[in-house]
């Protein structure tokens, strides 16, 4: 077993479960045995060897001022780090761990986005939900809790915070389906913490201690599980010694009635915050982010990924804004005055962590100095009488003036980095310590006249005085005089063209400045932290101008977007509408010389079908919309010429889906639990984007799906809702479904040439132009000239030949004739019957006609809506199919597939209902594939 400072590092690791130990050995942080590789690893230190009892152990280093951004750089690649400080005692000098470094408790972060802490609660029955959640930001001290009914809010939440670390509680820890969830949509790290943290009694007596006996119920938490996860937090920051519990001053509660309902799917579709390649250039926070300060770029991104639901508040940041966008003489000058400011909420945190220096007292000096300045910026112009002012109105001033006064009475103008290095401070703001700095200035000045004083006195020349660690203060003569210096001069050291001499007096005198400034140097730092602590106790004002500045810069940068944007304020209304004049996508329209379009949704008209070509604009459409909701919801202005908008209580989108094949779901399994949770989640207020249903799986499958869940959105949950598809028959609803209308994307063809107009006109598009969509993608032009000819003949009901199919001869043309030369058994004709997603007709080449015989159906798939009642030409199918019954060629007929025919003939189209048949003709379908 190793001994001596090996010993006492693995002792103390042992101590820990942090990943990491940093030891103070004297000036320097070390790390020994696996710590040290894994550091020289990750930080690309420099790896030695230190003996101990026998045995050589790897050892690693960094200088004592140096630890932060080594600490910094593992935490944020998910290490635990613990630090184990040296103190000194009777006996010399022992260690002990002072504080661990988690991804949640780090206040030293790299950008400006809020990094949280979060804790999760469930209760013990076993069931899904309800969940306590609370969300702590230690370099703010902001703390928020709520609590969500289910996993699927639950996750929403925590992809919205996105936390760089979750302690689960006892139940959460063992639910390893729910934790691969969350280590799937975070980038944080899951910590497991001491299981007592979370029990009721203890979690409540946290927060009691913390933020008061009656705070609980005044700010409204009424959910024990809220409580139990924010006692958990605050027990975790405590035994992390991140010392920041003095900057926790609010507890702030949430509820699902403050807030839209916008779940992590709906985040990424809309791409609020990263696009779908998971950048954040081209998103809509990047879009219209024109913050100058890191507070105000957060709230920003609050407020869009946390829309509000009181229109009250609403209205007065619409008005904020409003006034923000008409007056820009004013607006520029209050964010030039914002573009001074420091983050005082970080800055607040740091000081009553013990980790602020001078220079963060000095940035904390210099923000409060532009409170007077921002109230300047609005008095006496058009902001005086809007919700700007009001925002500033709400900052204590004289405290803050106070505070800065203090602070710039204290702090000197330049200070050093090193906290004992004294000039921290300005002469005057102590007494004892100005008789200190006079006492030691004395001191020095004989020292810097010294060297001029034994020139003269003793006749010398290349006498210089100067001081080192080694040597100390020391008299340094050129070799050529060292033979004349005064005998009581004492030679210390030869050099190559000077030597050196001390004397006892300037011994003595050296002494004298090396008391003088460790008393400066103590006196000093005493002083500073006594200041830093006054700084601290204040950490709510802190905060309070911090929230002021963040929110007017917020304000300022949706209203420099609007502006410069021709952006209009959305009127909002209590009805259930959402009516869009010349409306536009808000990131699309930077980069593309945009199309508007016009949308109407209310209570007449509640469901739209939006039909059209691939890429001619339909999801651009419906995320325009839902964009528009949000950021209308968020207090902004919005991309339309007008904009009527209903307040909603979520917004849901189904847009695509990538196979999450490692999860064990296809996309088609991920296309139905999305739409599973649109069907669950959302209610009559709510507004509903899907972007294709049914896509994943068999035509009939697919539409079948599709056809329900239109149903049941219109009748049982009535939501606003917006359904593209290229399933076409579902167009037929709008004439029997009385909220159902149809919309489409216009197509202007011209002598075979297609352009797509991006304009949404009323009805339903009669084709969909892949065909020409797969041309404009670069698909090679005989694949593209075939599928045209494929086409045509699937439209005219004519035979297809499946080119090669036997031996891959050459035989007939598209019009059925040939001379049958191909290799092998020659070119099969058959026709491919969409109905039954299979060919039918067989006839070797030039035996058939060019047409061969029908077996019913309309070959591209609709049929006649007054027929069929909308499902897909089943109708068609049948009234053909029993004719078809009826001629020479039964006999000749497969007895199953007789069967089926005998079935449809029996059908009564229009007493069935269509999902009804569209499961019967699917059925048919299997039965006719397994005879195969």
């Amino acid at each position: 077993m190793p001994t001596g400072i090996v010993g006492e590092f693995l002792d103390l690791k042992a101590e820990t479960d942090a990943d990491v130990l940093a030891m103070q050995c004297g000036d320097f942080y070390e790390f020994f045995a696996d710590d040290a590789e894994l550091v020289a690893d990750e930080l690309d230190l420099t790896v030695s060897q230190k003996s101990s009892h026998g045995s050589s152990y790897p050892m690693a280093g960094v200088p004592l001022s140096e630890l932060t951004p080594y600490v910094k750089a593992l935490v944020e690649r998910g290490y635990r780090v613990a630090v184990a400080d040296q103190y000194e005692t009777d006996d010399g000098h022992a260690r002990e761990i002072t504080r661990v470094v988690t991804p949640g408790t780090l206040l030293e972060t790299a950008d400006d986005d809020a990094r949280y802490l979060a804790a999760i609660v469930r209760e013990d029955d076993g069931t899904d939900g309800p969940y306590g959640l609370a969300l702590a930001d230690v370099t703010t001290g902001r703390f928020l809790v709520t609590e969500v009914d289910d996993e699927s809010d639950l996750r929403a939440e925590l992809y919205r915070f996105d936390p760089a670390e979750v302690l689960p509680g006892p139940r959460v820890r063992n639910d390893d389906r729910l934790l691969g969830a969350v280590r799937e949509d975070l980038s944080g790290s899951v910590s497991l913490f001491d299981a007592e943290a979370f029990a009721p009694g203890r979690a409540t007596h946290a927060v009691r201690e913390q933020f008061g006996r009656e705070t609980a119920d005044s700010v409204g938490i009424d959910s024990d599980l809220a409580l139990r996860a924010a006692g958990a937090t605050l027990g975790y920051v405590e035994e992390t010694g991140a010392g920041v519990l003095a900057s926790m001053t609010r507890l702030t509660a949430y509820g699902d009635g403050d807030h839209v309902d916008v779940d992590a799917t709906t985040q990424r579709n809309l791409e609020l915050t990263e696009t779908m390649r998971g950048d954040g250039e081209g998103s809509l926070f990047e879009t219209v982010d024109h913050t100058v300060t890191a507070a105000g770029g957060r709230l920003l991104r609050e407020w869009l990924t946390r829309p509000r639901r009181d229109r009250a508040r609403l209205d007065r940041r619409l008005d904020a804004v409003e006034a923000l966008a008409s007056a820009a003489l004013a607006r520029d000058r209050l964010r030039e005055t914002l573009g001074d400011a420091y983050d005082l909420e970080r800055l607040a945190a740091r000081a009553t962590s013990g980790s602020a220096g001078a220079r963060e007292l000095l940035s904390v000096r210099d923000t409060l100095a532009l409170v007077p300045e921002m109230v300047d910026a609005v008095e006496g112009t058009a902001l005086a009488e809007s919700p700007v002012a009001a925002v500033l109105e709400d900052l204590d001033r004289e405290r803050a003036r106070a505070l800065h006064g203090e602070l710039a009475d204290a702090l000197a103008d330049d200070p050093p980095k090193a906290k004992t290095q004294g000039g921290l401070l300005r002469k005057g703001y102590d007494d004892d310590l100005d008789e200190l700095i006079a006492s030691h200035e004395e001191a020095t000045e004989w020292l810097d006249t010294l060297a001029e004083r034994e020139k003269r006195q003793y006749g010398l020349s290349h006498v210089t005085v100067d001081r080192n660690k080694t040597d100390g203060y020391y008299v340094q003569v050129g070799k050529s005089v060292a033979d004349q210096v005064p005998e009581h001069y004492r030679e210390i050291k030869t050099l190559k063209n000077s030597k050196r001499f001390v004397t006892d007096e300037l011994a003595e005198r050296e002494r004298e400045v090396l008391r003088l400034e460790e008393a400066r140097g103590e006196l000093e730092y005493e002083l500073f932290e006594e200041l830093r602590e006054r700084v601290a106790a204040d950490a709510e004002l802190l905060q309070d101008v911090g929230r002021v500045v963040a929110e007017v810069d917020a304000l300022a940068s949706l209203a420099t977007h609007a502006a410069g944007n021709d952006w209009t304020r959305p009127e909002l209304t209590d009805e259930r509408r959402l009516d869009v004049e010349a409306g536009r996508h808000p990131v699309v329209e930077r980069t593309t010389d945009f199309v508007p379009n016009d949308l109407r949704l209310d209570d007449e008209r509640g469901f739209l079908i939006v039909t059209g070509p691939n890429m001619s604009g339909k999801s651009t459409y419906m995320r325009q919309a839902a964009l528009i909701q949000l950021l209308a919801q968020a207090g902004s202005f919005v991309p339309a010429r007008a904009a009527e908008v209903g307040l909603v209580d979520g917004i849901y989108t189904r847009v695509g889906a990538l196979d999450e094949l490692a999860q064990g779901r296809s996309t088609f399994m991920v296309e139905m639990q999305e739409l599973s949770n649109i069907l669950h989640s959302a209610t009559a207020d709510s507004l509903v984007i899907l972007d294709e249903v049914g896509r994943g799986t068999a035509t009939y499958d697919g539409i079948s799906i599709a056809w329900a869940a239109t149903e049941y959105l219109h009748n049982e949950v009535r939501a606003r809702t917006l359904f593209a598809t290229h399933y076409h028959e579902l167009t037929a609803l709008a004439d029997h479904l009385p909220r159902v209308a149809n919309v489409h994307v216009a197509v202007d063809e011209r002598d075979g040439e297609v352009t797509f107009l991006r304009t949404v006109r009323d009805g339903p598009t009669n084709r969909s132009y892949g065909v020409h969509v797969a041309d404009l993608a670069g698909v090679p032009k005989p694949v593209v000239g075939r599928a045209d000819e494929v086409l045509d003949r699937l439209r005219e009901e004519k035979a297809i030949e499946a080119k090669g199919s036997r031996g891959g001869g050459e035989g007939a043309g598209s019009d059925g004739t040939g001379d049958g030369t191909g290799s092998g058994e020659g070119t099969k004709q058959v026709v491919f019957d969409l109905s039954s997603g299979s060919f039918a007709g067989e006839g070797d080449a030039g035996s058939a006609g060019a047409d061969a015989p029908d077996t019913g159906g309309n070959r591209n798939g609709r049929g006649s809506a007054s027929t069929a009642g909308g499902a897909g030409g089943a109708g068609g199918e049948a009234g053909r199919a029993g004719e078809t019954a009826e001629t020479a060629e039964t006999d000749r007929i497969d007895p199953e597939i007789r069967a089926v025919i005998e079935e449809l003939s029996d059908v009564d189209v229009a007493a069935t209902a269509p999902v009804e048949l569209l499961a019967r003709v699917q059925e048919w379908q299997e039965r006719l594939d397994g005879d195969r």
